[in-house]
C-alpha cells in the first residue's frame, strides 16, 4: 500500500493527572469520530483521548477498507419499525459514506476514498445465486428499491468485475473504499486541530465512571467513553460483552494495467464472494488487489499480537482469490495484516448511554466498523450533549442503560467450542458446495447444517 506521508512517531504519553469534560479510551475510529463531532458541536468542551499504542493501531488502521452504509443486523432492527421510521433509518445508514467523504474534504484528509459501490458476487456455486436473490427479495419487503440494491446478471457483472464461474451479483451503491490507516491518522490530526489532546503509548490500566488510570497519570472527567472494541478483553467489564475476533488481509504487488483491464474494478468498487467464509476485497489506489477472509477466535478472547500472517494464512487467502481470478494465481503477496475486532453477543451493534454514571460507548460492529464507527461517533456526541435527534432515536441506541446490561457472551469453554463448531460447519459447506460432483442430498445437508449453526450466532 502507499506509504503514509507522516512518520509513525507516537505522540507524548500521559505523564500527569488531568481534568477533562470527556475522556475517551482508544484512538481508533470510534474514539476519534466521537471527539470530532463533540468538538464540532461544542468547541469549548475539553476532550482528551488516551491511546495504548498509536492512533489507528488496532483494527481501525488494519482492515480491508470497506466504508459501508450498513449496520450489522439492520434488517432485524429496522424491520420491526413502521415503514416511515424504517425508511429514515435506512437513509441514515446509506448516507454514512457520503458523510465521511464530506468530512475528508472539509478536513483535507487524503485516504484514497472512492465511492464505487459494492458487488456481492455469486461466483463459485449456484446456491450463492439463490441466497443472494432471496436476500434481494427480503430487501424489497423492507422497502428498498433498485436505487439501493439491484441484481446484475452475468454479463452486467462482467462489465464491472470478471470472476471465474460467475452467476451474477447483488450491487449496492452505498459503499466506498478507503486506505484505512490514512483515514485513522488523518482523523487524528483533524481532532488535534480542533483542540483535542491525544496521549499515545498510554495503556489504560483500569477505568470507572468519572476516571481512567494509566501507569503515569489519570484523567478525571465528567464523561468516560471506552472506545476499545476488540481490546475489551483487557478492560473489565467490557470483555464479557464484546468478543475479540480477528480478520486477516493480504495485498498483492501492484498489478499491471493489462491485468486490471481483464479483472475490472475501475471505480474503486468493493467486492465479496458470497459464502459464509466471508471473503472480501478491493482494488487499492496503487493497483494492488487487497483481499481478506474471516480470521479466528482465541480461547478466552485473547488478543492476537502478531499480524504478520503465517504461511498457511497467506496461502489460504491467495488460494481463495486465485479461484476467483485465475490470472492472479501467481501474483506475489507483498503485504499482510489484520486486526482485533470487537463482536457483540447476538451480533447487534450498540450505541449506549448511561447518563447516571455518565458513560457512553459504541461498538460490537463485527466487520462493518469503518462506516459504523462514524455513525457511532455522531450518535455518542448527540447523546453526551443531551440532544434528541434522528441519530439518537434509532433501535440500536440504548438509552439510560448500564454497560453491564449488554448481552453477555457464554463463559469458556462454551465460547471457544461454539465458535469452532460454527466455523467448521461453514468450511464443510463451502467445500461440498464448491464441488460440482457433490450429490444433491449432501449439498442440502451441508447447507442446512451451516444455516442452523449460523442461527446460533444471533
Amino acid at each position: 500500500m502507499d506509504q503514509l506521508q507522516e512518520p509513525l512517531q507516537p505522540r507524548a504519553a500521559l505523564a500527569q493527572d488531568l481534568q477533562a469534560d470527556v475522556a475517551i479510551i482508544g484512538a481508533g475510529y470510534t474514539g476519534l469520530w466521537t471527539a470530532y463531532y463533540l468538538k464540532r458541536q461544542a468547541p469549548d468542551l475539553n476532550v482528551v483521548i488516551v491511546e495504548a499504542q498509536i492512533a489507528g493501531f488496532g483494527a481501525s488502521g488494519r482492515n480491508g477498507g470497506w466504508l459501508m452504509g450498513n449496520l450489522l443486523g439492520e434488517d432485524r432492527l429496522l424491520g420491526k419499525l413502521p415503514a416511515a421510521q424504517r425508511a429514515e433509518g435506512f437513509e441514515l445508514l446509506h448516507g454514512i459514506p457520503d458523510e465521511v467523504a464530506s468530512v475528508c474534504r472539509q478536513e483535507g484528509i487524503d485516504c484514497d476514498l472512492r465511492k464505487g459501490g459494492v458487488l456481492y458476487c455469486a461466483a463459485r456455486y449456484p446456491e450463492q445465486e439463490r441466497r443472494l436473490r432471496e436476500q434481494l427479495d427480503a430487501y424489497r419487503r423492507l422497502g428498498l428499491g433498485e436505487a439501493d440494491y439491484r441484481w446484475l446478471g452475468r454479463d452486467a457483472l462482467c462489465e464491472q468485475l470478471t470472476v471465474a464461474n460467475a452467476y451474477g451479483a447483488l450491487y449496492s451503491p452505498h459503499c466506498a473504499t478507503v486506505q484505512p490507516a490514512k483515514l485513522a491518522r488523518g482523523l487524528a490530526r483533524a481532532v488535534e486541530k480542533l483542540g483535542v489532546r491525544i496521549f499515545e503509548q498510554s495503556p489504560v490500566l483500569r477505568w470507572q465512571p468519572g476516571e481512567l488510570t494509566t501507569a503515569h497519570g489519570r484523567v478525571r472527567a465528567s464523561w468516560v467513553v471506552p472506545a476499545v472494541e476488540g481490546y475489551s478483553s483487557e478492560l473489565p467489564p467490557l470483555g464479557k460483552h464484546q468478543l475479540a475476533a480477528q480478520s486477516l488481509i493480504v495485498a498483492t504487488e501492484p498489478l499491471p494495467a493489462d491485468l486490471w483491464a481483464r479483472i475490472g474494478l475501475s471505480r474503486g468498487q468493493a467486492f465479496s464472494e458470497n459464502s459464509r467464509q466471508v471473503t472480501y476485497g478491493q482494488r487499492s489506489a496503487d493497483d494492488r488487489l487487497v483481499f481478506g477472509a474471516r480470521g479466528g477466535y482465541r480461547f478466552g478472547g485473547r488478543l492476537r499480537q502478531d499480524f504478520n500472517l503465517s504461511a498457511d494464512e497467506r496461502e489460504l487467502r491467495k488460494r481463495l482469490f486465485g479461484d476467483l481470478f485465475p490470472v492472479l494465481r501467481n501474483a506475489r503477496l507483498t503485504h499482510a495484516w489484520g486486526g482485533n475486532l470487537g463482536v457483540a453477543r447476538r451480533f447487534h451493534p450498540h450505541m449506549l448511554v448511561d447518563r447516571r454514571q455518565q458513560v457512553a460507548l459504541s461498538g460490537g460492529y463485527g466487520g462493518e466498523g469503518v462506516g459504523a464507527s462514524n455513525l457511532g461517533g455522531r450518535t455518542l456526541a448527540e447523546l453526551i450533549l443531551g440532544r434528541d435527534s434522528l441519530l439518537t432515536r434509532q433501535p440500536w441506541v440504548l438509552k439510560e442503560r448500564a454497560v453491564t446490561s449488554l448481552p453477555r457472551w457464554e463463559p469458556e469453554p462454551l465460547r471457544w467450542l461454539g465458535y469452532n463448531a460454527i466455523i467448521r460447519s461453514f468450511v464443510l459447506e463451502d467445500r461440498l458446495l464448491a464441488s460440482p460432483h457433490t450429490p444433491k442430498w449432501r449439498r442440502q445437508m451441508a447447507e442446512g447444517l451451516a444455516a442452523a449453526m449460523e442461527s446460533l450466532m444471533h
